[in-house]
Protein backbone atom coordinates (compact mmCIF):
# COMPACT_ATOMS: atom_id res chain seq x y z
CA UNK A 1 0.00 0.00 0.00
CA UNK A 2 1.48 3.35 -1.16
CA UNK A 3 1.86 5.61 1.36
CA UNK A 4 0.85 9.31 1.28
CA UNK A 5 3.05 10.78 3.97
CA UNK A 6 3.62 14.78 2.87
CA UNK A 7 7.54 15.01 2.01
CA UNK A 8 9.43 16.58 5.57
CA UNK A 9 9.51 20.10 5.04
CA UNK A 10 12.34 21.91 5.65
CA UNK A 11 12.79 23.90 9.26
CA UNK A 12 12.82 27.47 9.36
CA UNK A 13 15.97 28.08 10.50
CA UNK A 14 17.38 25.79 7.78
CA UNK A 15 15.22 28.15 5.35
CA UNK A 16 16.40 31.11 6.70
CA UNK A 17 20.88 30.28 6.26
CA UNK A 18 20.11 29.32 3.09
CA UNK A 19 18.35 32.56 1.95
CA UNK A 20 21.17 34.28 3.57
CA UNK A 21 23.89 32.27 1.78
CA UNK A 22 22.03 32.57 -1.64
CA UNK A 23 21.61 36.59 -1.04
CA UNK A 24 25.35 36.97 0.00
CA UNK A 25 26.55 34.62 -3.35
CA UNK A 26 24.35 37.37 -5.28
CA UNK A 27 25.46 40.38 -3.79
CA UNK A 28 29.42 39.21 -4.30
CA UNK A 29 29.01 38.56 -8.00
CA UNK A 30 27.10 41.81 -8.63
CA UNK A 31 30.45 43.81 -7.16
CA UNK A 32 32.43 41.43 -8.63
CA UNK A 33 30.65 42.47 -11.83
CA UNK A 34 30.63 45.90 -11.34
CA UNK A 35 33.71 46.60 -9.59
CA UNK A 36 36.60 48.65 -11.31
CA UNK A 37 39.83 46.85 -12.26
CA UNK A 38 42.57 48.04 -9.95
CA UNK A 39 44.76 50.96 -12.22
CA UNK A 40 48.05 50.19 -12.29
CA UNK A 41 50.18 53.28 -10.69
CA UNK A 42 51.56 56.12 -13.67
CA UNK A 43 55.08 56.20 -14.39
CA UNK A 44 55.40 59.56 -12.52
CA UNK A 45 53.83 57.84 -9.64
CA UNK A 46 55.98 54.95 -9.49
CA UNK A 47 59.17 57.42 -9.77
CA UNK A 48 57.71 60.06 -7.36
CA UNK A 49 57.44 56.89 -4.50
CA UNK A 50 60.73 54.92 -5.53
CA UNK A 51 62.13 58.85 -4.95
CA UNK A 52 60.59 58.83 -1.35
CA UNK A 53 61.92 55.10 -0.37
CA UNK A 54 65.23 56.26 -1.82
CA UNK A 55 65.55 59.12 0.50
CA UNK A 56 64.18 57.16 3.14
CA UNK A 57 66.91 54.44 2.33
CA UNK A 58 69.72 57.24 2.34
CA UNK A 59 68.18 58.39 5.90
CA UNK A 60 68.48 54.73 7.20
CA UNK A 61 72.16 54.33 5.54
CA UNK A 62 73.62 57.34 7.33
CA UNK A 63 72.40 55.86 10.66
CA UNK A 64 73.84 52.71 9.76
CA UNK A 65 77.27 54.60 8.87
CA UNK A 66 77.30 55.82 12.44
CA UNK A 67 76.59 52.61 13.80
CA UNK A 68 79.18 51.18 12.15
CA UNK A 69 81.70 54.20 12.92
CA UNK A 70 80.76 53.60 16.82
CA UNK A 71 81.74 50.02 16.75
CA UNK A 72 84.79 50.23 15.08
CA UNK A 73 85.59 53.15 17.66
CA UNK A 74 84.78 50.64 20.56
CA UNK A 75 86.40 47.48 19.03
CA UNK A 76 89.85 49.80 19.44
CA UNK A 77 89.12 51.07 22.82
CA UNK A 78 88.48 47.38 23.87
CA UNK A 79 91.18 45.99 22.13
CA UNK A 80 93.35 49.33 24.00
CA UNK A 81 92.15 48.24 27.12
CA UNK A 82 92.74 44.93 27.49
CA UNK A 83 96.42 45.69 26.36
CA UNK A 84 96.53 47.43 29.49
CA UNK A 85 95.10 44.87 31.55
CA UNK A 86 97.39 42.34 30.44
CA UNK A 87 100.58 44.79 30.93
CA UNK A 88 98.44 45.88 34.03
CA UNK A 89 98.67 41.83 35.43
CA UNK A 90 101.87 40.99 34.51
CA UNK A 91 103.35 43.97 36.57
CA UNK A 92 101.35 42.85 39.55
CA UNK A 93 102.47 39.72 39.05
CA UNK A 94 106.25 41.38 39.51
CA UNK A 95 105.33 42.74 42.09
CA UNK A 96 103.80 39.79 43.98
CA UNK A 97 107.26 38.17 43.03
CA UNK A 98 108.85 40.79 44.70
CA UNK A 99 107.35 39.92 48.28
CA UNK A 100 107.44 36.38 47.99
CA UNK A 101 111.48 36.56 47.54
CA UNK A 102 110.98 39.28 51.03
CA UNK A 103 108.87 36.26 52.66
CA UNK A 104 111.75 33.78 51.50
CA UNK A 105 114.40 35.40 52.35
CA UNK A 106 112.66 36.21 55.74
CA UNK A 107 112.19 32.62 55.95
CA UNK A 108 115.55 31.77 55.36
CA UNK A 109 116.92 34.27 57.96
CA UNK A 110 114.96 32.88 60.93
CA UNK A 111 111.35 32.39 60.10
CA UNK A 112 108.41 33.76 58.22
CA UNK A 113 108.08 37.63 59.87
CA UNK A 114 104.45 38.02 61.16
CA UNK A 115 103.94 41.41 58.88
CA UNK A 116 105.13 39.60 55.97
CA UNK A 117 102.21 36.86 55.98
CA UNK A 118 100.03 39.70 56.49
CA UNK A 119 101.75 40.95 53.20
CA UNK A 120 100.76 37.44 51.28
CA UNK A 121 97.54 37.74 52.65
CA UNK A 122 94.30 37.91 50.51
CA UNK A 123 93.08 41.04 51.59
CA UNK A 124 95.99 43.53 51.87
CA UNK A 125 94.09 46.24 52.39
CA UNK A 126 92.56 44.56 55.83
CA UNK A 127 96.77 45.02 56.68
CA UNK A 128 96.88 48.25 56.32
CA UNK A 129 93.98 49.47 58.70
CA UNK A 130 95.83 47.74 61.18
CA UNK A 131 97.92 50.59 62.70
CA UNK A 132 99.84 48.25 65.47
CA UNK A 133 100.82 46.12 62.18
CA UNK A 134 102.22 49.09 60.00
CA UNK A 135 105.06 49.51 62.67
CA UNK A 136 106.58 45.95 61.95
CA UNK A 137 107.31 47.06 58.36
CA UNK A 138 110.10 48.49 56.43
CA UNK A 139 109.26 51.41 54.33
CA UNK A 140 109.87 49.47 51.64
CA UNK A 141 107.85 46.96 52.21
CA UNK A 142 104.98 49.69 52.94
CA UNK A 143 105.69 50.87 49.37
CA UNK A 144 105.76 47.90 47.84
CA UNK A 145 101.93 46.89 49.37
CA UNK A 146 100.77 50.36 48.83
CA UNK A 147 102.31 49.69 44.56
CA UNK A 148 100.27 46.46 44.76
CA UNK A 149 97.08 47.90 46.28
CA UNK A 150 97.24 50.75 43.96
CA UNK A 151 97.97 48.33 40.59
CA UNK A 152 94.62 46.08 41.79
CA UNK A 153 92.02 49.20 41.99
CA UNK A 154 93.94 50.38 38.74
CA UNK A 155 92.87 46.74 37.39
CA UNK A 156 89.80 46.16 38.48
CA UNK A 157 88.55 49.92 37.08
CA UNK A 158 89.94 49.06 33.68
CA UNK A 159 88.18 45.31 34.03
CA UNK A 160 84.86 47.26 34.87
CA UNK A 161 85.26 49.90 32.08
CA UNK A 162 85.55 46.75 29.26
CA UNK A 163 82.61 45.36 30.57
CA UNK A 164 80.75 48.39 30.12
CA UNK A 165 82.41 48.83 26.66
CA UNK A 166 81.87 45.79 25.45
CA UNK A 167 77.44 46.16 26.57
CA UNK A 168 77.45 49.17 24.47
CA UNK A 169 79.14 47.02 21.53
CA UNK A 170 76.81 44.50 21.53
CA UNK A 171 74.40 47.01 21.51
CA UNK A 172 75.68 49.12 18.18
CA UNK A 173 75.99 45.74 16.63
CA UNK A 174 72.41 45.05 17.05
CA UNK A 175 71.70 49.09 16.23
CA UNK A 176 73.66 48.17 13.33
CA UNK A 177 72.13 44.90 11.93
CA UNK A 178 68.24 46.88 12.53
CA UNK A 179 69.73 49.59 10.11
CA UNK A 180 70.89 47.16 7.49
CA UNK A 181 68.02 45.63 7.45
CA UNK A 182 65.49 48.76 6.96
CA UNK A 183 67.86 50.09 3.98
CA UNK A 184 67.55 46.38 2.89
CA UNK A 185 63.90 46.76 2.93
CA UNK A 186 63.30 50.25 1.63
CA UNK A 187 65.70 49.19 -1.46
CA UNK A 188 63.95 46.07 -2.13
CA UNK A 189 60.41 48.11 -2.19
CA UNK A 190 61.88 50.38 -4.57
CA UNK A 191 62.77 47.76 -6.77
CA UNK A 192 59.24 45.77 -6.16
CA UNK A 193 57.80 49.69 -8.27
CA UNK A 194 60.35 49.89 -10.69
CA UNK A 195 60.16 46.06 -11.43
CA UNK A 196 55.96 46.30 -12.15
CA UNK A 197 57.04 49.32 -15.01
CA UNK A 198 57.18 47.81 -18.16
CA UNK A 199 60.27 47.61 -20.58
CA UNK A 200 59.43 51.31 -22.34
CA UNK A 201 58.70 53.18 -18.93
CA UNK A 202 61.88 52.13 -17.51
CA UNK A 203 63.65 53.20 -20.81
CA UNK A 204 61.72 56.55 -20.28
CA UNK A 205 62.87 56.69 -17.07
CA UNK A 206 66.51 56.20 -17.57
CA UNK A 207 66.18 58.67 -20.19
CA UNK A 208 65.32 61.46 -17.99
CA UNK A 209 67.65 60.70 -15.80
CA UNK A 210 70.59 60.80 -18.51
CA UNK A 211 69.49 64.39 -20.07
CA UNK A 212 69.23 65.10 -16.08
CA UNK A 213 72.60 64.26 -15.45
CA UNK A 214 74.16 65.83 -18.54
CA UNK A 215 72.31 69.33 -18.45
CA UNK A 216 73.96 69.36 -14.80
CA UNK A 217 77.39 68.40 -15.78
CA UNK A 218 77.09 70.74 -18.59
CA UNK A 219 76.21 73.66 -16.50
CA UNK A 220 78.52 72.73 -13.79
CA UNK A 221 81.29 72.93 -16.43
CA UNK A 222 80.65 75.31 -18.14
CA UNK A 223 78.99 77.62 -15.67
CA UNK A 224 75.23 77.91 -17.51
CA UNK A 225 76.76 80.10 -20.40
CA UNK A 226 79.76 81.73 -19.03
CA UNK A 227 78.88 83.11 -15.13
CA UNK A 228 81.63 83.66 -12.87
CA UNK A 229 80.58 80.58 -10.76
CA UNK A 230 81.78 78.17 -12.99
CA UNK A 231 84.02 75.94 -10.82
CA UNK A 232 87.82 77.32 -11.57
CA UNK A 233 86.76 81.05 -12.17
CA UNK A 234 87.27 83.76 -9.88
CA UNK A 235 85.48 84.38 -6.58
CA UNK A 236 85.00 80.64 -6.12
CA UNK A 237 87.64 78.90 -6.95
CA UNK A 238 89.14 76.33 -4.49
CA UNK A 239 92.41 76.05 -3.00
CA UNK A 240 94.14 73.78 -1.53
CA UNK A 241 93.50 70.93 -0.23
CA UNK A 242 89.53 71.97 -0.98
CA UNK A 243 90.46 71.66 -4.66
CA UNK A 244 92.52 68.44 -3.83
CA UNK A 245 89.33 66.88 -2.67
CA UNK A 246 87.18 68.20 -5.20
CA UNK A 247 89.24 67.11 -7.60
CA UNK A 248 90.05 63.31 -5.98
CA UNK A 249 85.76 63.05 -5.99
CA UNK A 250 85.56 64.23 -10.01
CA UNK A 251 88.03 61.62 -10.43
CA UNK A 252 84.74 58.98 -9.60
CA UNK A 253 82.05 60.73 -11.29
CA UNK A 254 80.49 57.69 -12.78
CA UNK A 255 80.90 55.72 -9.56
CA UNK A 256 77.84 53.80 -8.36
CA UNK A 257 76.32 54.58 -5.45
CA UNK A 258 76.17 51.73 -3.24
CA UNK A 259 74.99 52.31 0.67
CA UNK A 260 77.74 52.05 3.15
CA UNK A 261 80.70 52.32 0.78
CA UNK A 262 83.57 54.38 1.03
CA UNK A 263 85.17 53.57 -1.79
CA UNK A 264 87.45 53.49 -4.26
CA UNK A 265 85.15 52.04 -6.54
CA UNK A 266 81.71 52.85 -5.21
CA UNK A 267 80.23 55.26 -2.82
CA UNK A 268 77.72 56.61 -0.63
CA UNK A 269 77.52 60.35 0.05
CA UNK A 270 79.08 60.76 2.76
CA UNK A 271 81.26 58.41 1.79
CA UNK A 272 81.77 60.21 -1.35
CA UNK A 273 82.74 63.33 0.90
CA UNK A 274 85.28 61.72 3.40
CA UNK A 275 87.03 59.98 0.84
CA UNK A 276 88.00 62.95 -1.06
CA UNK A 277 89.04 64.96 2.06
CA UNK A 278 91.29 62.16 2.62
CA UNK A 279 92.95 62.12 -0.89
CA UNK A 280 94.11 65.78 0.33
CA UNK A 281 95.22 64.46 3.79
CA UNK A 282 92.66 65.90 5.83
CA UNK A 283 90.51 63.15 7.91
CA UNK A 284 86.49 64.13 8.67
CA UNK A 285 83.84 62.56 10.27
CA UNK A 286 82.20 59.69 8.53
CA UNK A 287 79.08 60.41 8.38
CA UNK A 288 77.23 63.67 6.84
CA UNK A 289 76.10 65.13 10.58
CA UNK A 290 79.18 64.55 11.82
CA UNK A 291 81.20 66.22 9.00
CA UNK A 292 78.04 69.71 8.84
CA UNK A 293 79.87 70.20 12.45
CA UNK A 294 83.37 71.30 11.27
CA UNK A 295 84.91 73.58 9.64
CA UNK A 296 83.63 77.04 8.95
CA UNK A 297 79.92 77.35 8.77
CA UNK A 298 79.11 79.24 5.61
CA UNK A 299 75.07 79.53 5.26
CA UNK A 300 74.80 81.83 1.44
CA UNK A 301 75.51 80.00 -1.60
CA UNK A 302 77.00 82.84 -2.71
CA UNK A 303 79.65 82.95 -0.46
CA UNK A 304 80.35 79.00 -0.96
CA UNK A 305 83.56 78.04 -2.52
CA UNK A 306 84.33 74.90 -5.00
CA UNK A 307 84.76 72.14 -2.64
CA UNK A 308 82.98 73.30 0.30
CA UNK A 309 80.77 70.76 1.87
CA UNK A 310 77.09 71.43 1.21
CA UNK A 311 73.86 69.42 3.60
CA UNK A 312 70.76 68.95 2.52
CA UNK A 313 67.56 68.04 4.30
CA UNK A 314 66.60 68.89 7.64
CA UNK A 315 68.15 66.10 9.44
CA UNK A 316 71.42 66.49 7.34
CA UNK A 317 71.28 63.27 5.94
CA UNK A 318 72.80 64.22 2.53
CA UNK A 319 76.19 65.78 1.59
CA UNK A 320 77.93 66.51 -1.35
CA UNK A 321 81.07 69.23 -2.98
CA UNK A 322 79.85 72.16 -4.30
CA UNK A 323 80.75 72.65 -7.81
CA UNK A 324 80.23 76.18 -8.51
CA UNK A 325 77.00 77.20 -9.87
CA UNK A 326 74.90 76.26 -7.82
CA UNK A 327 75.66 72.90 -8.68
CA UNK A 328 77.22 69.87 -6.36
CA UNK A 329 79.14 66.69 -6.94
CA UNK A 330 77.61 64.02 -5.55
CA UNK A 331 76.77 60.84 -4.73
CA UNK A 332 72.84 60.56 -5.09
CA UNK A 333 71.14 57.70 -4.39
CA UNK A 334 70.72 53.69 -4.80
CA UNK A 335 70.32 53.24 -8.72
CA UNK A 336 72.62 56.24 -9.81
CA UNK A 337 75.99 57.55 -9.61
CA UNK A 338 78.67 60.02 -8.96
CA UNK A 339 77.31 63.25 -11.17
CA UNK A 340 76.69 66.91 -10.86
CA UNK A 341 73.48 67.81 -10.08
CA UNK A 342 71.68 71.15 -9.34
CA UNK A 343 70.92 72.43 -5.77
CA UNK A 344 67.46 72.99 -6.73
CA UNK A 345 66.61 69.23 -7.55
CA UNK A 346 68.45 67.14 -5.21
CA UNK A 347 65.25 66.50 -3.23
CA UNK A 348 65.18 68.53 0.22
CA UNK A 349 66.30 71.98 1.23
CA UNK A 350 70.05 73.09 1.53
CA UNK A 351 71.05 73.61 5.11
CA UNK A 352 74.27 74.75 5.23
CA UNK A 353 77.89 74.90 3.84
CA UNK A 354 80.96 73.88 5.75
CA UNK A 355 84.57 74.93 4.62
CA UNK A 356 87.42 72.59 6.08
Amino acid sequence: MASHRRPKQPSRARVTVLTTAAAAAVALSSQAANAAPSEKPSKDEVKAKVDKLYEEAEQATEKYNGAREKQEKLQKEISTIQDNVARGQEELNELRDGLGSMASAQYRSGGLDPSVQLFLSADPDDYLDKASTLDQLSSQQVEALKEIQEKQRELAQQRSEATEKLKDLASTRTELGNKKKEVQGKLAAAQKLLNSLTAEEKAELAAEQTRASRASEREALTGGGGTSDAPGTSGTSASGRAAAAYAAAQSKIGSPYVFGATGPSSFDCSGLTSWAYAQAGVSIPRTSEAQSQIGTRISSVSDLKVGDLVFFFNDLHHVGLYAGNGQVLHAPRTGTVVRYESMNTIGGPFMWGVRV
